[in-house]
């Protein structure tokens, strides 16, 4: 086999192709680690409140006593249902700490989504958000769950924070406060942890059907942190500051913003509404960050707020995009306001979940989402399972030591999603170059027929999106007689723009083949997005 193209750049910018991924023995050994480190320093700021390492230590330990003298054990798994609150991360080291596993829990979940997960992963202790406890509330009575644990906006007895009501129907519901204080009188049984433990059920796949459980270990997490450290060697410890306003029962955030930063004792802001943009902004005033990660409508957004410019950026290192692509224009905007450019990157719930990044030596916003990770092997096969040539499109496949052992007690599932020799079948297409850099052109089920032609909606979007007047965008195809598929495209306006129909579909038609240009343009006034910010073309698709 010939040498992975990635292979001399990664050279070229000093990085290794392999590295040591079993660094911690488990995701117990790399927190206490940095907690050891960093104990004095500030971990997390939420609503006014500020918890250092020291604090996240003590109510972890409280928590984990608490809940080993509820009965649960080593290798159950306990579900969380919060925003980004302090209450996230302190619930999830007191449950590693106890042995047991998280399951990842979106607070917006509709009731029918929530069972089935509850059911899935067969929960029978759940953290959930007051806010959410409503659909907690509707078939509570239809799953294994006998514990919850409710939490507001503070851990502390004593805070005025308004949280919203727990639902009247949880009777037996313990307030997270009250399990802290209780826990602090307890013993906690050190439960020692191993690299093939079960650390997280990350769900995923519920556009096409039930949601399916990926099993991730305390092994992929600790290795995908050393593959991140290998990439980005400017991270300063004890010095780095985090906003996070994905949420992280997502991956993305879960392990870069959360894992990895923690683990260098950076200080992190946790958002728990970006949807309030003003309040976000001042988040993001008051933090002066280093860091921030988001999608690409979370960085367009920001871009266009009145007050952006009102943030001291001076301090900013490193704004890293992915859940979805990137779009140049977006990234150009942000780059005029902060001086750094959306450093993009690519990963699934079952990779950990980072595959390719761009690294800190990439100089400028590629347009692709970088190269591989160390010790990460990627190959792109066609319809027949060959691996294609450079500048070739093919599925994404990938093979290393941050990719999942499989699905949560799904047998079949697991069986579709590996090749033959063992490389996870993403449903992804890319592309790579010859450099090595892997541009990822469209998922399968979102690619457009147009009399025979391959449409990536990903390429429409960003032609569309450079648009003067044109905020952000979303290209599905529709069924049509005479060609299969046609291209529609969903715009939103910016504020007091008046870009016309035929305005985007000639600025199309300047920059793609004509099979590519769209056939119907529709202003909408907002798009339908995920929780993390992705836009929903399935939706679109039925609109």
């Amino acid at each position: 086999m010939k040498e992975r193209p990635w292979l001399a750049t990664l050279r070229e910018y000093g990085i290794p192709a392999e590295i040591e991924t079993d660094t911690y023995a488990s995701v117990n050994v790399m927190m206490d680690a940095a907690i050891a480190r960093f104990a004095d320093k500030p971990a997390f700021h939420s609503f006014g409140q500020t918890l250092s390492y020291a604090d996240v230590d003590r109510l972890a330990r409280d928590f984990a006593a608490w809940l080993q003298h509820q009965g649960v054990k080593k290798g159950d798994r306990v579900a969380v249902m919060t925003p980004n609150l302090l209450a996230f991360p302190v619930a999830f080291l007191g449950i590693i700490r106890a042995g047991a596993a998280q399951v990842n829990v979106n607070p917006l979940y509709t009731a029918r989504e929530l069972e089935h997960q509850l059911n899935d992963a067969r929960v029978d202790t759940i953290v959930i958000f007051n806010g959410s406890t409503p659909t907690l509330a509707e078939i509570i009575g239809n799953t294994p769950v006998r514990r919850v644990i409710t939490a507001g906006l503070a851990l502390s007895a004593d805070s005025k924070l308004p949280s919203p009501p727990v639902d009247a129907r949880l009777t037996g519901a313990v307030p997270m406060v009250d399990a802290l204080a209780a826990g602090a009188a307890l013993e906690l049984v050190p439960v020692e942890m191993g690299p093939d433990d079960l650390l997280f059920l990350q769900y995923t796949g519920g556009t096409t059907g039930l949601s399916k459980g990926a099993a991730l270990s305390h092994h992929n997490l600790v290795a995908n942190c050393a593959q991140i450290d290998a990439f980005m060697p400017d991270i300063t410890d004890g010095e780095e500051v985090v906003v996070t306003a994905i949420p992280l029962y997502h991956i993305f955030a879960l392990m870069v913003n959360f894992l990895t930063y923690f683990s260098h004792g950076a200080r992190n802001w946790l958002v728990a509404n970006p949807r309030d943009m003003d309040a976000f902004v001042e988040v993001l005033r008051q933090a002066r960050p280093s860091v921030l990660s988001g999608v690409n409508t979370l960085f367009a957004g920001l871009t266009m707020h009145p007050k952006i410019g009102e943030v001291d950026w001076s301090r900013m290192k490193l704004a890293c995009g992915g859940g979805s692509a990137i779009i140049e224009a977006v990234s150009d905007r942000w780059q005029g306001i902060t001086g750094q450019f959306i450093r993009e990157g690519y990963g699934l719930s079952e990779t950990s979940p980072v595959l390719t990044f761009n690294p800190g030596a990439v100089p400028k916003f590629s347009g692709t989402t970088g190269l591989p990770m160390p010790s990460t092997d990627i190959k792109l096969l066609d319809e027949n399972d060959a691996e294609v040539g450079i500048g070739e499109p093919g599925e994404v496949c990938a093979k290393g030591p941050q990719v999942m052992s499989g699905y949560f007690e799904k047998p079949e599932a697991n069986a579709a999603a590996f090749t033959a020799d063992g490389y996870f079948r993403t449903g992804d297409i890319g592309v790579f170059d010859e450099r090595g850099f892997l541009k990822i052109v469209d998922r399968k089920k979102d690619m457009i027929l147009v009399s025979g032609f391959n449409v990536f909606p990903n390429e429409v979007e960003a032609v569309a999106s450079a648009l003067a007047g044109v905020a952000e965008c979303a290209c599905i195809g529709r069924p049509d007689e005479k060609t299969g598929e046609a291209v529609v495209l969903f715009v939103v306006r910016a504020p007091g723009s008046t870009v016309s129909a035929d305005d985007v579909i000639a600025h199309c038609r300047a920059a793609l083949a004509a099979y590519k240009v769209p056939r119907e343009i529709r202003f909408v006034d907002e798009l339908p997005k995920s929780a993390v910010g992705k836009i929903l073309r399935r939706e679109l698709r039925s609109a």
